[in-house]
């Protein structure tokens, strides 16, 4: 407690007052050797508030794959890896499916490589390793090169995988914002054979869902610095 008091510097009073109120919210806990912690009601929080992030993204997910008749993911960036928060799977014989819930590299997906994009160069070498393991023939497997990259997506403002994650599946991928710093991915994975001749027509139905998303969950935030840099540092998205 004597750390807390020091750290925000308010009246010791003051803050125990305040400690004592989230302790009854469940939203922080004592240790046994009286340290004060995050409380597993920041969990149910959370949770509570990604299913209406969901129940609010869904309609768009839907239209977008309606549009296009291809599988459309939602994803978050979680460290150095991306995790899938929904998918809407097009009525395909042949698709690219993966788990709610699960996670891919962020390094080698176009989901991942459109939320690296959004940080800056230091953020990102702080994330991913000079090497990086190769998970097909076209894998970007060093960071220098990924860099260029994402240079590029953020010149361009979306990210494609060519089968650098899975061979013969490919992605575009767009990030959308919402309003509070938090960023989200929205992703049309399909097989390769089928993005040949579309990729202008799915990055148009892709940017314009992504506009309608930002504009239902709060908007944009954050511009680009000068350097091609994101000048807001990337913070947990309103999950």
């Amino acid at each position: 407690m004597a750390n807390l008091v020091k750290d925000v510097e308010l009246p010791r009073s003051t803050v125990h007052r305040i400690v004592a109120a989230l302790q009854a919210e469940d939203l922080l806990v004592s240790s046994a050797e009286g340290r004060i912690r995050l409380g597993p009601g920041l969990v149910r929080l959370a949770a509570a508030e990604r299913l209406d992030l969901r129940a609010s993204v869904r309609p768009y997910l839907e239209r977008l794959s309606a549009d296009l008749n291809e599988t459309v993911d939602l994803a978050v960036l979680d460290v150095d890896s991306v995790l899938f928060l929904d998918q809407v799977t097009a009525p395909q014989r042949l698709r690219a499916v993966s788990a709610i819930g699960g996670t891919f590299p962020a390094y080698c997906t176009a989901n991942g490589k459109a939320l690296l994009a959004e940080l800056t160069t230091e953020e990102v070498r702080k994330l991913v390793p000079s090497r990086l393991p190769k998970q097909t023939p076209n894998t970007l497997t060093s960071r220098s090169k990924l860099e260029a990259e994402l240079k590029e997506i953020r010149r361009t403002g979306y990210a494609v995988d060519r089968e650098e994650h899975s061979s013969g599946i490919s992605a575009l991928g767009k990030v959308v914002h919402d309003g509070f710093g938090g960023k989200l991915a929205v992703t049309v994975p399909l097989p390769t054979q089928r993005l040949l001749g579309r990729e202008e027509e799915i990055i148009e139905a892709l940017s314009q869902a992504c506009g309608e998303i930002e504009s239902e969950i709060g908007g944009p935030a954050g511009d680009l610095g000068v350097d091609g840099d994101s000048t807001a540092t990337q913070s947990a998205p309103r999950l």
